[in-house]
């Protein structure tokens, strides 16, 4: 019996469990998946099945029959387990079919994580060399880029993993962080394209990076740590938000004022919007208008980028520049989730020697963290159980009236207009 009768046949059984052949192939029904389809946005669902007609790909239909029997008993059947490749103990995420019996196509799935290069720069070759080893060793999908930064090649067999990694590398890509060691960092694109970026987040990412690679291909401490790099407090990485150590570009002086430019915003869109759009919207209050002129009050100024970016010709970053640290910001694991505390107001970062510094202070951190912290605690549950009196004792920093003892909980915020 060919398998568009046979499909027909136990289709017309009643058991639905399979359906007639769809788009030249016979498939097992999911009307579940279907749904997510209907929609007036791109599905997922669509994308997975032209995939799978076009590579003839198993695993990936397999994955959509494993989803749809997740949907239905409202249970995830992937478990995890240890896949490396030579040299390597982090990079690669696995995941088992707990129901490979029902579903041997997804009887695994892993993915591979693949660094990409600060400030996420490619060029067209770089990415259709890395998209044509892709489909010859995985399933061909792509996922740019995951939380952490790295690329996720979502879908490949234990057996393909080392030669398709051999492959990638001789191309010049390198596997990414998994595991409690030091995880990819990722920056915004910075000085490469930006006028607001206030150092080389490119160059120190790139820096950190080597510094720490050995952390990253193999695991060694409590749990993980993640990087961001900040070109400036608009934070284009959400590093805040989501990474134990964000470096944040910040100025120490006082914004610049063009004031031809200024008058010209103001005669162009008029003052109502200045002190609609600008002035009314700075949240300390240090704005204000003085015999027509407008003014910042630099001691009041929290560096939070309104004005910047609704006046970008007028006014612009002060000239003494650096960074901003801020530790601890993740989602909710034990203590629910946590933005970043000020941990280093400012610090410069011009030159070689204040990279150095600034690992050298990383890694006194990180020392801190191994001694003190639990299993499977971030770097920030730590401070806040043992408190940050003891960590800044601990690292050999000095109390700052910046800092708070209690960073902020909630990422989401009510915009004022």
């Amino acid at each position: 019996m060919d398998s568009t009768k046979e499909g027909a046949s136990k289709a017309a059984c009643g058991c639905n469990g399979c359906a007639p052949e769809e788009n030249g192939r016979f498939l097992n029904a999911t009307p579940m998946l279907n749904e997510l389809e209907s929609g007036p946005w791109p599905s997922f669902v669509s994308g997975f099945k032209e995939m799978a007609e076009r590579t003839k790909k198993p695993m990936l239909r397999g994955v959509l029959d494993q989803l749809e029997y997740s949907y239905k008993t409202r249970m995830g059947y992937w478990k995890g387990g240890l896949v490396t490749v030579e040299g390597y103990g982090a990079g690669i995420i696995t995941r088992y079919s707990m129901i490979k019996d029902k579903f041997p196509e997804a009887a695994e799935f892993h993915t591979m994580r693949i660094q990409p290069p600060p400030g996420l720069h490619y060029n067209t070759a770089m990415l259709r060399e890395l998209c044509d080893i892709w489909e010859k060793y995985g399933s061909g999908i792509i996922t740019l880029h995951g939380q952490t930064g790295d690329i996720m090649l979502q879908g490949i067999e234990q057996d393909k993993v080392q030669e398709c990694f051999d492959e990638l590398n001789q191309k010049g890509w390198d596997l990414g962080g998994a595991g409690a060691g030091m995880r990819t960092g990722v920056s915004c694109i910075g000085p490469g394209r930006c006028e607001n970026a206030c150092y080389d987040n490119l160059k120190l990412h790139f820096k950190a990076l080597k510094h720490f690679s050995g952390q990253v291909h193999r695991p060694e401490w409590n749990y993980k740590i993640k990087f961001k790099f900040s070109g400036c407090p608009n934070d284009c990485t959400n590093a805040i938000m989501r990474s134990d150590l964000a470096v944040i570009g910040t100025w120490k002086d006082a914004i610049q004022i063009d004031r031809d430019e200024v008058r010209a915003w103001i005669d162009e869109r008029g003052i109502d919007t200045l002190v609609n759009q600008v002035i009314s919207n700075c949240p300390t209050g240090a704005i204000s208008l003085k015999d027509g002129e407008m003014e910042i009050e630099s001691r009041d100024c929290v560096r939070c980028m309104h004005c910047l970016n609704v006046m970008p010709k007028a006014l612009s970053k002060g000239e003494e520049r650096g960074i901003s640290l801020l530790m601890g910001g993740k989602n909710t694991l034990k203590v629910g989730v946590n933005m970043g505390s000020l941990i280093v107001p400012y610090m410069k970062m011009e030159t070689d020697e204040d990279i150095e510094e600034f690992l050298e202070l990383i890694e006194e951190i990180i020392d801190w963290w191994d001694d003190n912290g639990l299993d499977h605690e971030r770097i920030g549950e730590t401070i806040e159980r043992v408190g940050l009196k003891q960590f800044i004792e601990g690292v050999g920093l000095e109390a700052d009236i910046n800092m708070v003892s209690r960073p902020r909980d909630n990422p989401y915020f009510k915009a004022k207009y």
